[in-house]
């Protein structure tokens, strides 16, 4: 597989490419998918980050120093995942892109009513989110993401190459094998930072609103939109 170095590669010819590396890159290390990636794609390549901890954006600052990292501030976040954006910006080589809705939380209140997030949360989300990521993500090729397999059943499948039809994106899961123990195995040894509410009983890390603690047994995704019936918020379907 070799560097994509002119043009921009027809949609058909990306997803041939998702395709053929997710069979080939099944069970491969982290950083040898990142290192595939960055060499594939170039600048062309970005990263996405809930700011939960900075895992991805660490191993992909190592397999392509400056890759850019985009954060989506939804408006709804906890001071501590705001912190953290700004945490990682500082200490790890990398270019931290923050996206915002077009619509601030005023305006949407303004026009949807207050805390639409509570009557309608998949439109929240879709404006506040979905659509944010759809045009930050215009200008490239590919994008990794932390979707781990383990994380819940939603995501068992998730491949560590696949095919973003919706957005004709090259998706990369470089730590979809991992276990939540592989995470902090990787977090000791690489001193990497985490966002501090991991540390105050939260598994999985979003919009306030929407987001609470887990109890024991319960899935990493079980604290987020309690009570719903939604699981994801439209960034990974």
């Amino acid at each position: 597989m070799t560097a994509i170095t002119t043009g921009r590669p027809r949609a058909e010819e990306l997803r041939a490419l998702a395709e053929r590396a997710g069979r080939e890159l099944e069970g491969a290390p982290a950083l040898d998918i990142l290192g595939w990636a960055a060499e594939t794609f170039g600048p062309r390549l970005c990263v996405t980050s809930s700011m939960a901890d900075a895992v991805v954006a660490h191993l992909a600052a190592r397999a392509l120093p400056g890759v850019d990292v985009l954060f989506l501030d939804t408006g709804y976040h906890f001071p501590e995942t705001i912190g953290t954006r700004d945490a990682v910006e500082t200490v790890l080589d990398v270019n931290v892109i923050t996206l915002t809705p077009r619509r601030t939380v005023a305006e949407q209140d303004a026009e949807f009513g207050p805390r639409l997030h509570e009557r309608n949360p998949d439109l929240c989300c879709a404006m506040r989110k979905v659509e944010v990521l759809e045009a930050g993500l215009g200008s490239y090729d590919a994008w990794a993401t932390g979707l781990r397999r383990d994380e819940s059943p939603t995501r068992a499948g998730t491949p560590v190459v696949g095919w973003d039809a919706t957005r004709e994106k090259v998706k990369i899961a470089p730590i979809a094998l991992w276990t939540q123990a592989d995470v902090e195995a990787y977090v000791r040894e690489h001193g990497v930072l985490t966002n501090p509410l991991l540390q105050d009983g939260y598994a999985s890390i979003g919009c306030a609103p929407c987001t609470r603690r887990t109890a024991e047994g319960e899935d990493a995704r079980a604290g987020r939109w309690a009570g719903m019936g939604k699981t994801e918020c439209g960034l990974h379907g």
